[in-house]
């Protein structure tokens, strides 16, 4: 398998909702293993999230997890999920679906370097950035 880079995000008890949502938004193929699965099924942990991974058809990859008991994760707005590329319909369906429920920072529209942009935050507290390339 050739090496990839793909996003793994940390959730405070609530990966499943969240890695649903993305399911619903990108499509694919969701696999979910609680911790449970994992040899915890006497923890009050058992049925939060250890790993999960979003494999999707147009080739994005995204994994998520509740963070482990002892480990609450660090929200920051030290990082952004970005999607960019030139399917304006695609792009502008996946924009649709991760700002509902959640805050515009930047409406999606041209922006001075030529293609529309718009950034926001969606209803799980993720960052996303969508860039649509101008046309030729």
């Amino acid at each position: 398998m050739a090496s990839r880079l793909n996003p793994y995000i940390s959730f405070a008890g609530n990966a499943r909702q969240a890695m649903e949502f993305y399911k619903d938004v990108f499509g694919g193929t969701l696999v979910l293993n609680t911790y449970g699965n994992f040899g915890m099924q006497d923890s009050p942990d058992a049925e939060k999230i250890m790993h999960g991974m979003l494999e999707t058809d147009s080739g994005f990859t995204l994994m998520g997890a509740d963070a482990p008991p002892g480990m609450e994760p660090d929200f920051g707005n030290n990082i952004s999920v970005s999607l960019s590329g030139d399917d304006a319909g695609e792009l502008r369906g996946y924009w649709e679906r991760l700002s509902g429920g959640g805050t515009v920072s930047v409406p999606l529209e041209k922006q001075m370097w030529g293609d529309a942009f718009g950034m926001c935050v969606d209803r799980f507290g993720i960052t996303w950035m969508v860039n649509i390339g101008a046309q030729a």
